[in-house]
C-alpha cells in the first residue's frame, strides 16, 4: 500500500514517528478543490458578507437590507398558518421519523404532480417528480446528470450565479447568452443559436427573473422551447419564483411547451410560501414524449439522488397539505406587497441621476438597475460603490457583478415598504455626496 506521507532525510536522533515527524518534511498529498473558491469568489452569499462588514458600526440608523432575497423574518411576508399547522401535524403524527426513500416519499410527490399538473396541457406522474433538498439540489442534479467530456450548458445573463458554481464543479463548461434589458429581459435567441453547438446539453432559463424581475411571454417561451428543439437541447426551467407576477404578464410554466423539446421544471415552496429555510424543493420531467427517459437522463437523476441526504421527511409529509390548502388570499396579500414595492422602486429610481431602471419588475422579488459612474465622483465599479454605501448610509444592495453584469446592481423589492422608501432616500442622498460637478 501506499504510504500516506514521504519522507527524504530525517535529522540524527528524530524518531521515525508520525509524533515526531518535523513538519518541512512531510509531503502532504492533499489540495482544496480550486474550482470552489474560483466559484464563489462572486458568489451572493460571499458579496453580501463583504458589504456586511464594510457597515460603520457608529451609525444608529437600521441597516436597510435591499440585497438578499429572504424576506421570512419580515411580520408583512410572514407564511400562511396552512404550512404552519401541515409542519406541526406531519411531526407530530409519528410516522415520519424514518429515512426517505431518495427519489423523496409518495404522497409528497403525487401532491407535487397535481400541484403543476393544474397549469399544463398533459398530466405527471409521480413518477415524473424528484423531491430535493431545496432548488440548490435540484441544480446540482441536473449539471451532475449532464456532465459529460467536452459537453457545454447556455446560462443567462444576467442569472443565479449557483448554476455557474455547480457547472464548473462538475467541469460542465459554461456559456453565457444574454438577457436584453431593452426588450423587456427576453432572451437573444440569436445568441444562443451562435453559442450552441454540438457539445450543447441544455439552456437554463429562470421565470419570473432571478434577478432582472421580468416574466417572460407565452410567446417567447414558445421561441426558446422551439430554439431548444432545433439545436437538440433540453430546456432547464428554473420556477423557484413561479406564481409570483404581479404585473400585466401572467406567468406560464415552461412545461407547457415540453412536446416541443424536453423541460426539466427546478422548483420549491422557497418563494411563493416565504419559507427558504424549510429547504424542499424538486425536479420534474415534464417531457410527454419521453425523450429523457430513452436517452438516460431519468435514471441517471435517480442515481444521482441516491447518492445524496433527502428532504426532511416531516418537511415532505407537509407537502400534500401546503400544496392543496393554502388559501388564495395568502398568496394574493404577497402579491399586492410585491406590486406595491415594484411601484415604489420603479418611481423612485427616477429621482435618483446615478441609476436607471430599463425594465420595470413584474415578478419575482428583484430589479436590476444601471449604474452610470460617469455622474460618480471616487467611485470605481458597482462593488465600490455597494461597498461604500454600505459603510456611509448602511443600505445593502448586490452589486450586478455577483450576477454577471458588471456596473448595474440587483435592488431587493422583497421588504416593507416603508423601509424600501428609506433605502432609497439613502441611495439618494448618497448620489448627491458622490456627484460630479458640472
Amino acid at each position: 500500500m501506499p504510504t500516506a506521507y514521504h519522507l527524504t532525510s530525517l535529522p540524527e536522533g528524530v524518531e521515525d514517528t508520525m509524533e515526531n515527524m518535523p513538519e518541512p518534511l512531510i509531503r502532504w498529498r492533499f489540495k482544496a478543490n480550486e474550482k470552489l473558491s474560483f466559484s464563489s469568489a462572486t458568489s451572493v452569499r460571499r458579496i453580501v458578507g463583504l458589504l456586511t462588514d464594510s457597515l460603520s458600526p457608529n451609525d444608529p440608523r437600521p441597516v436597510i437590507p435591499l440585497g438578499r432575497g429572504d424576506p421570512s423574518d419580515l411580520s408583512c411576508f410572514r407564511t400562511t398558518t396552512v404550512a404552519e399547522d401541515a409542519i406541526v401535524e406531519s411531526a407530530r403524527s409519528a410516522k415520519l421519523n424514518g429515512y426517505s426513500p431518495a427519489v423523496g416519499i409518495l404522497p409528497a410527490r403525487r401532491a407535487v404532480a397535481e400541484y403543476l399538473s393544474k397549469n399544463l396541457p398533459y398530466t405527471l406522474s409521480h413518477d415524473d417528480v424528484f423531491l430535493t433538498v431545496g432548488c440548490v439540489q435540484a441544480i446540482e442534479a441536473i449539471t451532475s446528470v449532464l456532465a459529460r467530456a467536452d459537453a457545454n450548458i447556455l446560462l443567462p445573463r444576467p442569472g443565479f450565479p449557483y448554476y455557474e458554481l455547480r457547472a464548473t464543479c462538475s467541469s460542465l463548461e459554461v456559456r453565457h447568452f444574454d438577457l436584453l434589458p431593452e426588450r423587456g429581459w427576453e432572451v437573444d435567441l440569436a445568441g444562443v443559436e451562435r453559442l450552441a453547438d454540438e457539445n450543447t446539453v441544455a439552456l437554463v432559463l429562470i421565470n419570473p427573473g432571478n434577478p432582472s424581475g421580468n416574466v417572460f411571454t407565452y410567446y417567447h417561451l414558445k421561441k426558446v422551447a422551439e430554439t431548444a428543439r432545433r439545436l437538440g437541447i433540453m430546456v432547464i426551467a428554473d420556477e423557484v419564483y413561479a406564481h409570483l407576477a404581479f404585473g400585466s404578464i401572467p406567468f406560464t410554466p415552461m412545461g407547457v411547451f415540453g412536446s416541443i423539446t424536453p423541460v426539466i421544471t427546478l422548483g420549491s415552496i422557497s418563494k411563493r410560501w416565504i419559507v427558504p429555510g424549510w429547504r424542499i424543493g424538486w425536479l420534474v420531467t415534464t417531457d410527454p414524449n419521453g425523450i429523457l427517459k430513452k436517452h438516460g437522463v431519468v435514471d441517471s437523476i435517480k442515481e444521482f439522488l441516491n447518492t445524496c441526504c433527502e428532504p426532511a421527511t416531516v418537511i415532505q409529509g407537509a407537502i400534500p397539505r401546503i400544496l392543496e390548502r393554502t388559501e388564495h388570499d395568502f398568496f394574493s396579500g404577497i402579491l399586492n406587497i410585491l406590486k406595491q414595492t415594484s411601484d415604489i422602486c420603479y418611481e423612485m429610481i427616477k429621482d435618483i441621476p446615478c441609476i436607471t431602471c430599463p425594465h420595470k419588475p413584474e415578478g419575482a422579488m428583484f430589479v436590476m438597475v444601471k449604474l452610470n459612474l460617469s455622474m460618480l465622483d471616487g467611485v470605481k465599479d458597482d462593488l465600490d460603490f455597494c461597498m461604500k454605501l454600505a459603510k456611509e448610509e448602511s443600505v445593502i444592495v448586490l452589486p450586478g457583478i455577483a450576477v454577471g453584469m458588471k456596473n448595474w446592481l440587483r435592488v431587493t423589492i422583497a421588504v416593507e415598504p416603508h423601509s424600501l422608501i428609506e433605502g432609497l432616500e439613502r441611495i439618494k442622498v448618497f448620489n448627491k455626496r458622490h456627484a460630479k460637478e458640472k
